[in-house]
């Protein structure tokens, strides 16, 4: 099973991260159109030739349903290929790999995949409220939910405690370096002061400051956790051989994997041996390439127990050494292992679901060459992951320049 290679990354868009008390606000339909406008400039082909698209439906503020109809009938586009995709953020490299598909099965010519992360505005005489969904900081607190009956009342609430957990377990296994978790933090922020449209642009780190910085859910810092921003990105994967204005280069899908264990830690088999694992087997498998052939890595880092994880398991160094393989390399855009060169998540800033399609686009970014002082020599070989969720659902990817 596999693909034959004749879909590429050619074009994409990307709000600047904003902190969402000074970021505009806008209906995520316009944002839509805003970022397939900026995305369509940016692979120089003509609006007309879209005809796919994939939306994350579950934040969309104009509508729960038939939001890819509406997004299409916003934007003027006749589909022949519409999906909302639903896995956190996994769904950039999702997004990436279900577009490929549609395009090598004859379906689509362009497929735009699109995520906006501003705030809406609020309708008049209605009063902000984070909703049912946000109790407790939990994905699923309805009445006859899993998570509201078995994680929330003994105290495993949302995101951190959850990571916190799977960090804790690992140290009970592999044993646990506070300062190779810090390096990672450290790496990707000297990575996001050399791009300037990171939030963390000009404020290096050291591993003390991340050491020093407050604890949140034992063994994870704040500095080890991302912050919330408004943003929003769009990219749009297409036939390889069509016809463009500009002779940018573009990201061929060469391989891809998906693996879902469980929604809650609580569930997993063992919470050590992540979905990404399997995903990235199956993307390296059907690429015909190894992680050693890789010239970087866009690895999803929510946490700094993501990455370590996502290191080991998909197979860039053995388990239980990722602390001395991040102790060992040079993550950093000058670095012997390039990873996460636009700054990472950490350093970027995560805009919520779009947060790893900044990843993904930073992958592009780097095979097109256009990464400014941070551009590596070597850019023809990215692998990208993406996670949702407490690690339990995830995605990777491989692109190759052409």
């Amino acid at each position: 099973m596999g693909i034959k290679g004749d879909a590429a990354i050619i074009g994409s868009a990307q709000y600047r991260p904003e902190r969402y008390a000074t970021a505009p606000q806008a209906f995520h339909l316009d944002q839509v159109a805003d970022l397939a406008r900026l995305a369509v400039l940016d692979a120089g082909i003509d609006a007309k030739v879209l005809d796919g698209l994939i939306v994350t439906g579950s934040y969309f503020n104009e509508a729960r349903q038939f939001v890819p109809a509406m997004v299409g009938e916003h934007l003027g586009i006749k589909l022949n290929f519409g999906e909302v995709i639903d896995l956190g953020g996994a769904s950039a490299v999702g997004m990436a790999w279900r577009a490929a598909a549609v395009i090598e099965l004859g379906l689509c010519e362009a497929v735009l995949c699109v995520i906006p992360m501003r705030l809406a505005p609020v309708a008049p005489g209605t009063a902000p409220s984070p909703g049912m969904s946000a109790r407790f900081g939990g994905h699923s607190t309805a009445y006859g939910a899993p998570e509201a009956e078995f994680d929330i009342p003994y105290g495993h609430i949302a995101q951190n405690t959850g990571y916190a957990m799977i960090a804790q377990r690992y140290a009970a296994q592999y044993g646990y370096d506070p300062r190779a978790m810090a390096k990672i933090v450290v790496d990707q922020r000297t990575n996001a002061c050399a791009n300037p449209d990171a939030i963390f642009y000009g404020q290096p780190l050291t591993i003390d400051d991340v050491l020093n910085s407050r604890m949140v859910a034992t063994p994870l810092h704040v500095l080890e956790i991302v912050m919330p921003v408004a943003g929003g990105a769009a990219f749009i994967v297409a036939r390889k051989n069509l016809k463009r204005r500009n002779a940018s280069r573009s990201a061929v899908i060469r391989g891809f994997g998906e693996h879902i264990q469980s929604k809650s830690p609580t569930y997993a088999d063992d919470m050590l041996h992540t979905p990404i694992g399997p995903a990235s087997r199956k993307a390296f498998e059907m690429s015909g390439f190894q992680p050693g052939d890789m010239h970087m890595a866009q690895i999803y880092d929510c946490y700094t127990i993501t990455v370590l994880l996502s290191l080991e398991d998909a197979g860039f160094c053995p388990k239980g050494s990722g602390m001395r393989f991040v102790l060992e390399n040079d993550l950093t855009y000058k670095g012997n292992f390039p990873m996460n060169t636009h700054g990472g998540q950490l350093g970027f800033g995560q805009a919520g679901t779009a947060g790893g399609m900044s990843q993904l686009i930073e992958a592009v970014h780097q095979i097109q060459g256009r990464c400014g002082v941070r551009q590596l020599a070597r850019n023809d070989l990215a692998y990208v992951s993406g996670t949702g969720g407490v690690m339990s659902e995830q995605t990777a990817l491989i692109l190759q320049g052409a």
